[in-house]
């Protein structure tokens, strides 16, 4: 499970076709609908920060927890900025630890595809269903291996925004079910010209990443999260927010903290 590094500088900029605040309505609508209106709240594989931003402006606790310190430096300053009292731990989703339980966890924009072995990602479900107060709630995407097989897969999309420039090259290995892709970033750099110290190059530093995802059918996502011992409660296609169907691209799942019992207070 490799952590952005150079891409995490310009994250934000390609990313920015990713409909965040329509999604952060829908989670806080889904998080409402199963009882979870306030109180505090993990963004597992937070990234840089751009949906924990959102759900605390719904006046959620928030923790954000990523591996990639790049990332977390980045949502750090967003944090800065919006004045919100956010909490960033720089941790492994398949082992991170937190100081006690939270009401709900998410996890969006298929962060759960990073863990590339089934049973690290059961391990994934164990902890969270560990950290959730009784009866908490699991929020999260992921991309199925329709997606990966039928879409991404063997595919390359390049795009310039001026200060950078990148070329995504795609693999999906079917046997094994890992779509690797091969990020190539050109990022601008501006240094002082030595010719003309009032000037200023513009040269694009070159950064190579390759990372991988694994496609998940939402039958062994369940099975996954049953043998976690979390409650599976309901999917939905993320396109239509209806019930997915074998050609679903990106699901959302909702479960539920199962084993722990309420706490009891004594009467006065």
């Amino acid at each position: 499970m490799e952590a952005y590094t150079g891409f995490a500088a310009v994250y934000d900029i390609f990313m920015d076709n990713v409909p965040y605040e329509e999604w952060g309505v829908y989670i806080h609508d889904m998080l409402c609908k199963y009882g979870v209106k306030d109180g505090l709240v993990l963004d597992l594989g937070c990234g840089t920060g751009t949906m924990t931003e959102i759900l605390a402006g719904y006046g959620y606790d928030m923790i954000g927890a990523d591996n990639s310190e790049a990332m977390l430096e980045i949502a750090v300053e967003k944090r800065i900025e919006s004045g919100h009292d956010i909490l960033y731990l720089l941790q492994d989703m398949r082992e991170f630890e937190l100081y006690g339980t939270v009401r709900a966890v998410v996890s969006v924009c298929d962060s759960v595809n990073y863990v590339t072995e089934p049973k690290e990602l059961e391990e994934v479900f164990r902890l969270v269903n560990n950290y959730l107060d009784p009866g908490g709630i699991f929020l999260f995407d992921f991309n199925t291996d329709y997606k990966y097989r039928e879409t991404i897969g063997n595919c390359t999309i390049a795009e310039d925004r001026g200060e950078c420039s990148f070329i995504w090259d795609n693999y999906y290995y079917e046997k094994e079910r890992l779509n690797e892709y091969s990020l190539t970033l050109f990022i601008q750099e501006k240094n002082p010209d030595e010719t003309h110290p009032d000037h200023m190059t513009q040269l694009y530093r070159k950064y190579k990443e390759i990372h991988y995802q694994r496609g998940y059918t939402l039958k062994e996502i369940r099975g996954l999260l049953e043998n976690a011992g979390l409650v599976f409660e309901a999917a939905y296609d993320m396109d239509t927010k209806e019930k997915p169907s074998d050609m679903a691209g990106r699901i959302c799942v909702i479960a539920r903290e199962s084993g722990k019992q309420p706490a009891k207070f004594a009467r006065g």
